[in-house]
């Protein structure tokens, strides 16, 4: 009987350890699309879809083409935790001539959109917006860049929306290239709606260390990734991330991840680039 008791206590103790085992760090994961793709996406495992400003905010468009855009979004259900692409390339951002004024304005609309949607965050990438012009002084360009971001922060703390900046690697840019450049800026703007985000992929196509995310980490709020060759989903070359997962545990990450990629087929690829991240999140110690 006592032997008994040894026993069962002793199962007893094996499942309370296996309820207690840590749980595998990871983000929430999405795919930057369409509202219409989040019902199949939700379906595989997917939390959320980032949308772009222009197509699904429209600020060039009057707000009864949001409205109808929005009761698409309720009727798919669809969760849109940020927007991409916030400046077209035709407002220019730098330069010579800027157009700060018309800027604020799209950015306005925007911004007011985003939280009629639910969102939390739009992506500052706007590559072409932001270009600096041959010969033009590049500490000059950042402080308009600067003076531009000073602008938004309030605005965006009205509608209680995070602008995040995103670096962008050196081919598609000239202009914050890096995590440790979009963090000056941050710090430089100093307001607490405007912080940064990490892609990993242009991370990867410029060589920048995963460090930098741990070095930054207080600012980062957003991710993007994709594989570095032929920016294809993840899995398809089989990069390893686990660099950069490691840096977004190390410093407590708790946004998404959104896959920014050329898809070939998003429908077939979607659910082993989940299982891809998921498994490569999973080798983290």
């Amino acid at each position: 009987m006592k032997q008994n008791r040894w026993v069962i206590l002793f199962l007893l103790g094996m499942v309370f350890l296996t309820g207690c085992k840590t749980k595998v760090y990871e983000p929430s994961f999405g795919v930057c699309a369409r509202i219409s793709d989040y019902p199949a996406l939700s379906a595989v495992g997917y939390d959320f879809v980032e949308e772009g400003v222009s197509r699904f905010l429209v600020p060039n468009q009057p707000d009864s083409a949001f409205l109808t855009i929005l009761e698409e979004q309720r009727k798919t259900g669809a969760k849109v935790v940020s927007c991409n692409g916030f400046f077209p390339g035709h407002l220019k951002i730098v330069g010579d001539t800027t157009m700060h004024e018309e800027l604020l304005a799209w950015g306005e609309t925007a911004l007011r959109r985003a939280q009629m949607a639910g969102m939390s965050y739009i992506v500052l990438g706007s590559g072409k917006a932001r270009y600096v012009p041959e010969g033009f002084p590049k500490e000059k360009a950042t402080r308009q860049f600067v003076d531009l971001c000073r602008g938004l922060g309030p605005i965006a703390g009205k509608y209680q929306i995070v602008i995040v900046i995103e670096p962008l690697n050196s081919g598609e840019t000239n202009l914050i290239n890096s995590v440790e450049e979009g963090a000056q800026v941050v710090e430089e703007v100093n307001h607490p709606n405007i912080q940064l985000l990490c892609d990993i992929y242009h991370m990867a196509c410029d060589n920048e260390p995963a460090d930098n995310i741990v070095k930054y980490g207080k600012y980062i709020r957003h991710c993007h990734i994709a594989e570095k060759e032929g920016r294809v989903a993840p899995g398809v070359k089989q990069d390893d991330f686990t660099p950069y997962f490691a840096a977004l545990k190390a410093i407590g990450y708790e946004g998404g991840l959104s896959v920014e990629c050329r898809w070939e087929n998003m429908k077939e690829q979607a659910p082993s680039a989940l299982a891809y991240m998921k498994q490569q999140f999973r080798l983290l110690k």
